[in-house]
């Protein structure tokens, strides 16, 4: 997937905030086919046009995306309506990617997180321990 025009104003706010954003929604349907949406913390890759969530390891979406792998992965608004992003795609386990623990630029972002919530890195990994990448198609919002 390509992002908006990085020398557009809604361009520049996309790649700034899959850069910094903590949590993004992570939406699926399952097998009823109702929409579970997820607030999920992410690590976006601009060469790959992906974005790496790691999954609690008995998640049910983890079943549902087998299933049905497409998705949708949104920003909080600001409140007002305005700043929306919305991306879609397909999620797929990535078995290739490393564990929260041995992923630097995911501890970088979210390793005070980590801490503070389970102590060490490694517990985290235990815990959350299905990467699955985003692989995202379109992009839409204001």
């Amino acid at each position: 997937m390509q992002l908006p025009d990085p020398d557009s104003e809604f361009g520049v706010r996309v790649a700034r905030r899959l850069r910094d954003e903590p949590i993004a929604w992570l939406t699926h349907v399952d097998g009823a086919g109702t929409p579970q949406p997820a607030p999920v913390w992410f690590l976006w890759d601009d060469a790959s046009g992906a974005a790496l969530v790691y999954s609690h390891g008995e998640a049910r979406r983890l079943d549902h995306l087998a299933a049905n792998p497409r998705v949708a992965l949104h920003l909080d608004g600001d409140g007002r309506g305005g700043d929306i992003v919305v991306l879609t795609g397909e999620a797929e386990h990535a078995p290739d990617e490393p564990p929260v623990h041995e992923n630097p630029p995911y501890l970088a972002k979210y390793g005070e997180r980590i801490t503070e919530g389970w102590g060490t890195a490694e517990k985290f990994a235990s815990i959350y321990s299905v990467p699955l990448r985003v692989r995202l198609r379109r992009v839409r919002g204001h």
